[in-house]
């Protein structure tokens, strides 16, 4: 499916957030335009890991996409970009607070010149509010949201998600908003102005977590893999390696001592209930560990799944990417891109009608489509030349 094909992105967005939510408009057949800077375009260009000059991080974060460079801060750059928004669907920024003001890029102006522009600003900590001309990072609104002092080993560390949720959540809701203010334009011919703010993505993520401590009073703490509801739903040592398991309901815990030989203990006082194994959660830890290590996780995992007991092996990335049910689920595509060749990249986590899921084009060079996008806007090849020349585009 393509939904959106004949809809143009100008994407004027960098590193994570904006980058992403572009990526999967482009998987629905948007025309988006990335806008880089002319010297070393988006930063995550120059992130590790690194193949043949090109950026793992940038290469996730960019298929379906034509790059132009340009110089926004001179005139002649600004021009061009409100050349390319004058007809545009969609516009990303993610620029600090202010800069996309002072660059001319900012919601007022470019509205003013198409009012069908749906506008999509994404921030740290929103525009408004004693910090909303602060810079957002990922790990920093862990920690400001109260996410980061939820992770780690009871009584140990913190440890940082290591995944960045906060900014691939951030493009994620950018996505959702950007095809909400355009199916809602269908309705009134009208533009809209989409915000996001890596706090506001941070603390929805924090949702079941903020309503317990409003119940209780009690700020959630560390506790490694465990739960705070469920109890025993967290990782065991089996005899050879970790696994997952995930009793977290009384039939589940039933089942379980079934297959564990736990049987006298389904209705103990100190066990019979959910509630009564969370209230009593070292001891209940402790019971199910001693039974745990009798057996191989691949033995584990077979008679549990038989009885209906959830449990998984703790897989390394490649051991998921490598499993026939990842394969199964065709998520995966590969795209050939100009200097690194067959690529792999991990799709829209959408499938429509069955289909596998696929790219429209690789990661663009950078200022890869300088060229053809000025000459789609009109540009003659002796100005193209000029500008270029002049470093006004790259």
């Amino acid at each position: 499916m393509q939904p959106l094909k004949g809809i143009k992105v100008v994407d004027l967005s960098k590193v994570v957030a904006g980058p992403l939510c572009g990526q999967y408009l482009g998987e629905l057949g948007a025309d988006v335009i990335k806008v880089e800077a002319v010297a070393s375009g988006d930063d995550t260009r120059q992130w590790l890991p690194q193949d043949q000059g090109q950026s793992a991080i940038f290469m996730a974060l960019n298929h379906n996409k034509r790059s132009i460079a340009i110089d926004l801060k001179t005139a002649e750059g600004k021009k061009i970009v409100h050349e390319l928004v004058r007809d545009a669907d969609v516009v990303l920024q993610g620029f600090g607070g202010g800069v996309a003001k002072k660059l001319g890029v900012d919601y007022e102006t470019l509205s003013a010149g198409n009012p069908r522009l749906i506008y999509c600003e994404i921030s740290g900590y929103g525009r408004e509010g004693p910090l909303g001309d602060a810079p957002g990072y990922d790990v920093m609104l862990q920690a400001f949201s109260g996410m980061l002092s939820t992770m780690g080993e009871t009584d140990g560390n913190y440890a940082r998600a290591s995944f960045s949720p906060v900014d691939i959540g951030t493009g994620m809701f950018a996505f959702s908003g950007v095809l909400a203010a355009l199916f809602e334009r269908g309705k009134t011919g009208k533009g809209a102005y989409v915000e996001l703010a890596l706090l506001d993505t941070a603390l929805g993520f924090m949702t079941y977590m903020a309503q317990s401590y409003w119940f209780s009073g009690n700020d959630p703490k560390p506790m490694g893999t465990g739960h705070p509801s469920m109890c025993p739903y967290q990782a065991f040592q089996a005899s050879d390696g970790p696994i997952m398991l995930g009793a977290g309901n009384d039939a589940q815990w039933s089942r379980f001592c079934s297959v564990a030989g736990l049987e006298a203990f389904v209705d103990h006082p100190s066990f019979a209930t959910n509630a009564i194994r969370v209230k009593n959660m070292d001891k209940t830890v402790k019971l199910v560990q001693q039974k745990m290590t009798t057996k191989t996780v691949a033995e584990w995992v077979a008679c549990l799944g038989e009885a209906n007991v959830p449990c998984s092996p703790i897989h390394k990335l490649s051991e998921a990417l490598a499993h026939p049910q990842v394969r199964s689920r065709q998520l995966i595509y590969e795209t050939t891109h100009p200097t690194v060749g067959s690529l792999q990249q991990i799709g829209l986590p959408v499938k429509f009608q069955h289909q596998p899921r696929a790219a429209n084009s690789p990661p663009p060079l950078l200022g890869q489509h300088s060229r053809q996008i000025l000459d789609g806007l009109g540009y003659a090849e002796n100005e193209i030349h000029r500008l270029q020349k002049a470093g006004v585009v790259g």
